[in-house]
């Protein structure tokens, strides 16, 4: 059975969820323009999904009017009621084995340089759904040669088995989300665990320093700025070479309320810290999100940590 993401959990006599005012410095666009209704059009025509669209994501007019697009694998329907997430949740259909060829098919047919491919999580089984992963990047390496593929993964219940499948198809940038601070996670996202994060990025990197490490945070759910920066830190610690940090928005009423909206400013000051803690690269502004300029981060930083490589 399928159902709305909205959570039964949050209680509107306990905790309000009307929408705050939004601020001047968050201004979204509607997405429109040619490219934009090509593209929708090339994922109906495939039965494909984006998360730009499943998630509500604020860059999605920017996104899709340049041509690219954050690919939703796994299926629709998620098997995590996460509080933030516009994501369906619920009994999940079988993996459809076909996905990883229309998926490869639509990055030829846009000739991207560099295709993001994220899912839904798929706790029913044992591999998450990693083979899906590992099919899509082999299948685009064949049909589009030189477009390089970021991987945005589940936490696989911190399964080293289920990311060994994903890392022996070596995507340039292995994905991973911790999201918001331990402190919040079971308000957060109730069915996942800080220390699932900790073994998917570490472990991607004890098996393969090659390839580029990444993860995000929001900020706004109730967080305190040292708690932000203690997370930035652990992240480093995890040897993580790239991180995202955006304000949380709230898709509907139904779920969890923005606490604050952090000034531009604090932003700034976030990216400026994460940069002297030694990430190579950090995307933090207001509307970012995980796949933000991602396209730039892969070809700025993959020779330089190659030859990183190379030195030890």
């Amino acid at each position: 059975m399928t159902t709305n993401p909205t959570r039964d959990r949050i209680n509107p006599e306990v905790m309000d969820t009307t929408p705050m005012r939004r601020p001047s410095w968050i201004k979204v666009r509607a997405p429109s323009g040619e490219n934009y209704e090509n593209l929708q059009r090339l994922m109906r025509s495939k039965s494909l999904h984006t998360v730009c669209e499943e998630a509500g994501c604020p860059n999605m007019g920017e996104c899709w009017g340049s041509g690219t697009a954050t690919f939703l694998m796994l299926g629709d329907v998620c098997t995590r009621t996460c509080g933030f997430c516009d994501v369906k949740h619920g009994r999940p259909e079988r993996l459809d084995w076909a996905e990883p060829e229309r998926v490869a098919q639509a990055v030829s047919k846009m000739n991207l340089r560099h295709a993001v491919i994220t899912s839904v999580n798929r706790d029913e089984r044992r591999d998450g759904g990693a083979p899906i992963f590992a099919m899509v990047i082999r299948r685009i390496r064949e049909l589009q040669p030189g477009c390089s593929v970021e991987v945005l993964i589940p936490d696989f219940k911190g399964s080293i088995e289920a990311l060994q499948i994903v890392m022996s198809a070596r995507p340039e940038i292995l994905n991973h989300n911790v999201e918001t601070v331990p402190r919040l996670f079971k308000q957060v996202q109730p069915q996942d665990r800080y220390e699932w994060s900790q073994a998917i990025l570490t472990n991607a990197r004890k098996l393969d320093s090659e390839v580029l490490t990444k993860s995000g945070i929001m900020v706004g759910l109730g967080e305190r700025f040292e708690e932000v920066q203690e997370v930035m830190r652990d992240l480093r610690d995890w040897g993580v070479d790239i991180l995202t940090i955006g304000q949380y928005l709230q898709p509907s009423r139904k779920h969890l309320p923005i606490r604050r909206y952090y000034e531009p400013q604090e932003f700034e000051d976030l990216g400026g810290y994460g940069m002297d803690l030694g990430f190579k690269w950090v995307e933090s502004s207001p509307l970012v999100r995980s796949s933000y300029h991602a396209g730039e981060q892969v070809r700025a930083l993959s020779v330089i940590h190659r030859k990183l490589n190379e030195e030890k």
